[in-house]
């Protein structure tokens, strides 16, 4: 598990966003940033809607679902660390 993937996750889950706006938010360079989003694409997680020069990135209704399992499992780990 890395951070970098869960958080692009997250944030999506507010909404469909622009690859800079996410880069900033999750403190990621831009490029990494893409090629974390290009792979998601590939994995039907995200779809990339483009408006002129920019792509508008949101989660597909699969990528809802990971980006669930993805809060649930942070919860869980979050709950351990207290219970510890």
């Amino acid at each position: 598990m890395h951070l970098k993937p869960m958080k692009i996750l997250l944030e999506l889950r507010d909404g469909p966003k622009y690859a800079s706006i996410i880069a900033k938010k999750i403190d990621c360079t831009y490029s990494h940033t893409v090629r974390l989003l290009d792979l998601f694409k590939d994995l039907g997680v995200v779809e990339f809607e483009k408006k002129g020069r920019i792509k508008i990135i949101r989660l597909t209704e699969y990528g809802n679902e990971v980006a669930k399992g993805v809060e649930c499992l942070i919860a869980a780990i979050n709950e351990g660390k207290k219970s510890q």
